[in-house]
């Protein structure tokens, strides 16, 4: 399953999308994580050393690479320069599975707290008042476009802030959303935002509460989010030691929030899985952003690169599609 985090700058959105993949794995799932926010703190979430963090692999960086391992044999891509962030896979493209051998995963993540790590890498000081951060986070659209994952397999996404998402179609490539809410105005207007965006593309999204303090916190969110409300976590001194660099073992998180994390997985392992729409809306959004701008930029009609006759394959059904 692909899962996103998503809410409000300082909302606490990489906290819980640590939480949940830390007890994935505690529980015994296989887990990438990527840190798609311009804000990179997933890593250190996780647990990663300080020392660590400036020598991790940028997927930002590696996108030419990305791009030429993706397109494989595929007919329909004349090369990787003329891919977009949108291109979605075809008959010889490669795919990416969640597997010890798999070498994209091998080439751009990192081990870390038992899972492997995706960053897409903050601004470097060449970007600055040049680059748009949406060009390091389409290493990760295209990535989530071409992986294939099975039972038991999450790939776990902190996503930008707020309604940022919306730059591109990668908010459509989840199979559960969950947005974290404090029990603010402006973090359920963020909600409202993003429900709204999100409402004709059938993207299921379900709030977590967060920093609840009192019983009124949860009545506020249950009035302006009502049954999009999935559970909500208090205020917590294991995170906030956690935040101080002092990470325990995920089991020990008390109780209540711990519950509302596994209650979190039970639902995402809950969710049906569309690998029809999940192709549709592919095809959808590349066909969207070739027609906007890269049609000029490459001249050709990169809807060609669109493989009418293929459709994203479940994990027990890629040995017979991909060699």
């Amino acid at each position: 399953m692909k899962i996103a985090f998503v809410g409000k700058g300082g909302s606490g959105k990489t906290t819980m999308a640590a939480l949940f993949a830390r007890r994935a794995v505690n529980v015994g799932r296989s887990v990438l994580a990527i840190d798609a926010d311009i804000n990179q703190h997933l890593a250190a979430a996780l647990g990663m050393p300080a020392e660590r963090l400036p020598v991790l692999p940028m997927l930002g960086e590696r996108l030419p690479w990305i791009k030429e391992y993706l397109r494989g044999d595929n007919p329909r891509i004349a090369s990787a320069d003329a891919m977009l962030k949108t291109t979605p896979p075809g008959r010889g493209s490669r795919l990416i599975r969640l597997t010890a051998d798999d070498v994209l995963l091998g080439e751009v993540t990192t081990p870390v707290a038992g899972l492997r790590l995706g960053v897409t890498g903050g601004f470097a000081e060449t970007d600055l008042g040049v680059a748009c951060y949406h060009s390091k986070v389409g290493a990760v659209e295209l990535m989530l476009n071409h992986l294939v994952d099975g039972g038991g397999e999450y790939v776990v996404v902190d996503m930008v802030a707020g309604a940022e998402a919306f730059a591109s179609g990668m908010f459509t490539r989840f199979d559960r959303t969950f947005l974290v809410c404090e029990p603010t105005v402006r973090s359920v207007g963020v909600y409202h935002q993003y429900a709204g965006y999100a409402a004709d593309y059938r993207v299921p999204i379900s709030v977590i509460g967060n920093k609840i303090d009192e019983p009124g916190d949860v009545d506020f969110l249950r009035e302006h989010v009502g049954d999009a409300l999935f559970g909500w976590c208090s205020r917590s001194s294991y995170v906030k030691s956690a935040e101080r660099g002092d990470v325990a073992p995920i089991e020990t998180l008390e109780s209540d929030n711990l519950a509302v994390v596994d209650a979190a997985r039970r639902l995402v392992d809950e969710t049906e899985k569309d690998l029809v729409k999940f192709t549709e809306q592919a095809r959808l959004f590349h066909r969207r952003n070739a027609e906007a701008w890269g049609n000029d930029r490459s001249g050709t009609d990169l809807i060609g690169q669109i493989d009418p006759e293929f459709v994203m394959p479940a994990a027990q059904d890629l040995s017979s599609l991909v060699g």
